[in-house]
């Protein structure tokens, strides 16, 4: 099966999406035998020879200064979507509804291949907060949807970022199909933690409390803040570890030095060694993730792979298929809310092992498993469409001006692989008489050396 998956973000941008691209790349080639190759923009850092895997870079702006660090995009360039072509994929599956959606479009036009969605993130979050102008926000937000809207099959990694894209208009139908985790299960040993931890003040009966992701506000990070400062100012030590980077690093920091906990708050930065976040989540004693933003929580579940319990907002996407007091904690989105069950917990890490244990075993998902049930999913999709049971999606608007961009494009690229056709001939015969002058010009400078080493080594007599 050839597998063709597109997103806007990938290494060296790394972020939970591109994250998903790898682990789908990786496991498809290795565990299904699988052919992918994988589309996203180009950056000039950008180094895929280590790859087992082909990857198109197609053409991009240098937005990193206004887009945290992502470049923009141009779906348009016509040798991209002719390399796509020529990959000949069965299933497009793109992860970004913006620049490579339109381009899984293009390529779909040429090949007919049923183009996969996958609804990671909620996107008008991120994007009414950079772009301030409502109307504007709200076009982009409009934009994005009708390209989803566009796809064949829309899957979503919870039952909660499905919701969330119907309120945002999307009308169609769609597919949970959540992601896994490439953890192992598994705690670190002790020495790997002594080597993680050592740097950082944490005393050994102290409380450790862990957020790993996006340093930013919407993600509930102030309300731990403000639930720490109502613990400590009940008598209670802790440790609070922020591993992540983001734009609200130093506001968040001000806070907790604002709020008196500022001793006890440590920002680690990014960590992006897998076996040192094991043993970060083997270390604390409770997850914090009260983030009603996130549509999956991967990291919930890298925790619960090392035996680690979260503490998470009632009704959140995080906490689909979590059971209060059996697989985590479950709380009101209130500071008061969190200091209450931090409180109750903070003398009582025997019950908090005891769930953190009960995660391990019943909501780990491996990526392995996750790509598995992808692959599965692609061949029911290929056989309905090869007993013509297979319904792509409705016709939009914009599909028209697509179909026949795409078919602009492709005589675009057939034009110039003509011309190339008839000019590699003349390019040839003209690189073979450079090769023929050159070996000319360098027998006659092998002969100009040979006779002037002659006339040096003869007796004068001889020269005369």
């Amino acid at each position: 099966m050839n597998v063709c998956l597109l997103n806007d973000s990938f290494p060296p941008v790394i972020d939970g999406v591109a994250n998903v691209v790898m682990n789908y790349a990786d496991h498809l080639t290795r565990d299904h035998d699988a052919r992918v190759t994988v589309a996203t923009p180009y950056y000039p850092q950008a180094d895929d020879s280590a790859l087992s895997y082909p990857v198109v870079r197609f053409r991009s702006l240098g937005t990193e200064a206004v887009a945290s660090g992502y470049r923009a995009g141009d779906p348009f360039e016509t040798r991209a979507v002719a390399k796509l072509a020529d990959f000949a994929p069965d299933i497009l599956h793109v992860h970004c509804p913006a620049a490579t959606n339109l381009l899984a479009r293009l390529v779909r036009e040429q090949t007919g291949a049923p183009l996969v969605y996958t609804y990671h993130t909620k996107y008008n979050i991120d994007i009414e907060r950079v772009i301030r102008i409502k109307p504007l926000a709200r076009e982009v937000i409009s934009a994005m949807v009708d390209n989803i809207q566009a796809c064949d099959e829309v899957w979503v990694v919870s039952r909660g970022a499905g919701e969330n894209l119907r309120e945002l208009g999307y009308r169609g139908d769609y597919r949970v199909m959540p992601n896994g985790v490439d953890f192992e299960r598994g705690r670190a040993d002790q020495e790997a933690v002594a080597r993680a931890t050592a740097a950082y003040d944490l005393p050994e009966h102290v409380p450790v409390y862990l957020f790993v992701g996006r340093i930013i506000t919407y993600k509930g990070l102030p309300l731990i803040l403000d639930a720490l400062s109502h613990l400590a100012a009940a008598g209670k030590d802790f440790r609070m570890v922020f591993v992540g980077k983001g734009p609200d690093r130093e506001l968040l920091e001000s806070r907790a030095a604002d709020l008196g906990i500022g001793e006890k708050c440590i920002f680690t930065g990014p960590i992006y060694d897998r076996e040192t976040l094991r043993a970060w989540n083997t270390r604390a004693d409770l997850f914090l993730f009260p983030s009603t933003f996130d549509t999956n929580g991967l990291v919930v579940r890298e925790a619960a792979a090392c035996g680690l319990a979260s503490v998470l907002v009632r009704g959140s996407c995080a906490a689909e298929d979590i059971t209060d007091g059996q697989t985590g904690f479950l709380i009101d989105e209130t500071a008061e809310s969190l200091f209450q069950c931090l409180l109750e917990l903070s003398d009582r890490r025997e019950l908090t092992r005891r769930v953190g244990q009960r995660a391990m075993d019943e909501i780990y998902l491996s990526w392995g498993d996750c790509v598995t049930r992808a692959y599965h999913r692609y061949e029911a999709i290929l056989q309905a469409k090869a007993a013509g049971d297979w319904k792509p999606a409705p016709r939009q608007p914009g599909d028209l001006l697509l179909s026949l961009t795409a078919r602009r494009m492709e005589e675009q690229e057939k034009l110039r692989r003509l011309a190339q056709s008839r000019l590699d001939p003349i390019r040839q015969a003209a690189a073979g008489m450079m090769e023929n002058i050159q070996d000319r010009e360098e027998r006659l400078v092998e002969l100009r050396r040979e006779l002037e080493t002659t006339l040096l080594h003869k007796e004068p007599t001889e020269r005369k």
